[in-house]
């Protein structure tokens, strides 16, 4: 007989736990290797679940604009979840753009960006340097530049420019995973409107005092236990949960 014991039933009571990058690349290493996920279905599991927290801070009928996002993608998985995401949202009736400064050579990376491409969503060559210019072409930008394997220390160009770009802007930032350039000894960086934790939230959030989703809802119940996530009650059929 299946053992649901660990069902968000027993949880609720119990304060959800905040993992440690350390701990985060371990769980999703389990999820890869003894579970059998494929890199390509947990981004586009996550890219989704991003686009749809997107929808639901930032509804269609609450702005003011032309639906303007830019999705602005690193090297790396985020990169990847970003480019998931931009596909979502232009499904969604948005209009997202990106900006992919450093395309990766990797097959996965590749095929995101052809199916964007195939989408019509554009490719920004450049970001514009002054920040009125991103002020009033765009509603909101996605942060899917840098995940928990970069250290600050470790920021190179063009993200470092990118990130102080960001920090001057005045539309609302919504970060995937974690807000780039964050370390849980270092949260002076961007300041997101909206953060969407994948799997877990991590350690560097946990002050974090915006709008904040969780997308864990895939995770096995036995890997929930052993991580003791503690993970909040999901309502119906939804893939997140705005964490208060």
């Amino acid at each position: 007989m299946m053992d649901y014991s660990c069902s968000n039933l027993e949880t609720l009571r119990k304060p959800l736990r905040y993992l440690s990058n350390e701990e985060a690349a371990a769980l999703e290493a389990e999820l890869l290797g003894e579970y059998r996920f494929g890199p390509q279905q947990l981004m586009e599991i996550w890219g989704h679940a991003c686009a749809i927290a997107i929808t639901k801070a930032f509804p269609l009928s609450s702005l003011k604009r032309h639906p303007t996002v830019l999705v602005i993608c690193g090297p790396s998985q985020n990169g990847c979840i970003g480019l998931a995401c931009a596909r979502h949202l232009r499904m969604f009736d948005y209009m997202p753009t990106v900006y992919y400064p450093k395309r990766s050579t990797l097959a996965l990376h590749r095929d995101f960006t052809v199916q964007c491409e195939k989408m019509d969503i554009p490719f920004l060559s450049f970001l514009p340097a002054e920040v009125q210019l991103i002020n009033d072409a765009y509603n909101l930008v996605v942060d899917a530049i840098l995940g928990p394997e970069t250290e600050p220390s470790d920021i190179s160009e063009p993200y470092s420019s990118i990130l102080l770009t960001l920090r001057h802007i005045r539309i609302p930032i919504a970060s995937v995973d974690i807000p780039s350039g964050w370390d849980e000894a270092n949260v002076d960086c961007i300041n997101p409107t909206v953060l969407i934790s994948l799997m877990a939230p991590k350690k560097c959030a946990v002050g974090f005092s915006g709008t904040h989703y969780l997308v864990g809802r895939i995770l096995p119940y036995d890997i929930q236990r052993k991580y003791e996530l503690n993970a909040p009650e999901y309502h119906g059929t939804d893939c997140l949960v705005e964490l208060g």
